[in-house]
């Protein structure tokens, strides 16, 4: 059995090297929280709950994870031990009769894989049954005060090495923004997101993107959609992808049946964990839909753990991952993660995620933490 003695809670305010704006909104900061997990044998398992400060992507924030892993979720796994062999299984099947508050879920849960990797020698690749030591990247570029300027940063992601680019957009920033980096880059694997800026009559507005080459148009409807998705995949060649609208192997299940989307971008931590994201891989990978890692501004925490779940055979499509320094001069992990020369980042192979903590990091960046026990 799995036995935790502690876990602590680290709210996280950390710079970003540069301003990221979508159509929800513009930051300069990323907040997060870290979970350091010990068990009874004194191991470390680390964990990065991807919720921010605001509530734009999603409902939740980094208070309300907070709020939920402090007064339930923590409690109760440290509750009774959990099952050595799949702690996060057994993890999850305990938190179930918790209504959603997946990222605050999938946050306690990476720590637990990652304890799992440590007392068995793993990688979290292996554990998660991956391949690959190198993965396929591309880089998320906010929007840019003019067509030009995100020409101008395009072409300086493109000259870093980054053989794919995916730009956001929303309503009036979409069509002469995308059809500019287009021209200016006739042949780059190009695709384009809209958190959820547009509605189905709006979204007509799209349509000339359809003549642009793009390997996908992401989410571009509601959170909370997946019929109107279908009506809009539709009237559409290009291949649309579904992100906040799939929180779940159902919701996934289901956009597939209806061909709400023909890719799907799994974010561990929008659909409750690694756990859930393998299930979703694997459906995915039974119906022959590619799907692609999505990524939320992770520290090397949660970077490492993308990298892992990227790993596994369907992953076909180059993930957000992106190279330490596109977001952070200082980061909490002692290891950087580089850009090869070929656009992708070497998969850790250390037991567990397979980086370290930085404490010092660590301290600079915390707002605030607190430590909860095992009850005795």
């Amino acid at each position: 059995m799995l036995t935790l003695h502690t876990v602590t809670l680290y709210h996280l305010r950390m710079p970003l090297v540069a301003p990221f704006e979508t159509s929800f909104g513009r930051i300069t900061h990323r907040e997060c929280l870290v979970v350091e997990a010990r068990d009874a044998d004194g191991l470390i398992g680390w964990g990065e709950v991807v919720a921010d400060r605001d509530p734009g992507y999603a409902y939740e924030t980094a208070g309300t994870a907070w709020h939920i892993l402090t007064d339930y979720l923590i409690p109760m796994a440290l509750a009774r031990p959990l099952e050595a062999a799949d702690p996060a299984a057994d993890f999850q099947a305990r938190v179930a009769k918790v209504r959603g508050h997946h990222m605050a879920k999938a946050g306690l849960e990476m720590a637990l894989w990652d304890l799992l990797g440590k007392r068995t020698g793993r990688s979290l690749r292996d554990l998660l049954g991956g391949h690959r030591d190198r993965v396929a990247v591309g880089v998320s570029v906010g929007i840019q005060p003019s067509p030009d300027a995100l020409v101008e940063t395009v072409a300086r992601y493109v000259g870093q090495g980054y053989a794919r680019v995916k730009i956001k957009i929303k309503p009036g920033r979409d069509v002469a923004e995308t059809t500019a980096v287009r021209r200016a880059f006739p042949t780059l694997p190009l695709q384009v997101d809209a958190n959820s800026a547009y509605t189905l009559q709006t979204a007509a507005d799209l349509k000339p993107l359809d003549a642009l080459g793009l390997l996908l148009i992401e989410q571009p409807l509601a959170e909370d959609d997946l019929w109107d998705h279908h009506k809009l995949q539709a009237q559409f060649h290009t291949p649309l992808c579904l992100d906040e609208s799939i929180t779940s192997p159902r919701h996934a299940r289901q956009a597939l049946e209806m061909d709400a989307c023909r890719v799907i971008n799994i974010k561990q931590g929008r659909v409750g964990g690694l756990h859930h994201a393998k299930a979703i891989h694997d459906l995915a990978q039974e119906r022959g839909v590619p799907v692609w890692c999505g990524g939320m501004l992770e520290t090397g925490i949660g970077r490492a753990a993308n990298l892992a779940l990227a790993s596994l055979p369907n992953f076909r499509l180059p993930g957000d991952i992106s190279a330490t320094d596109r977001y952070y001069a200082r980061d909490i992990t002692h290891q950087r993660f580089a850009l090869n020369a070929d656009s992708t980042i070497t998969v850790p192979e250390g037991p567990g995620l397979g980086v370290t903590v930085d404490r010092a990091a660590l301290a600079a960046f915390t707002l605030r933490a607190v430590g909860l026990s095992r009850p005795t």
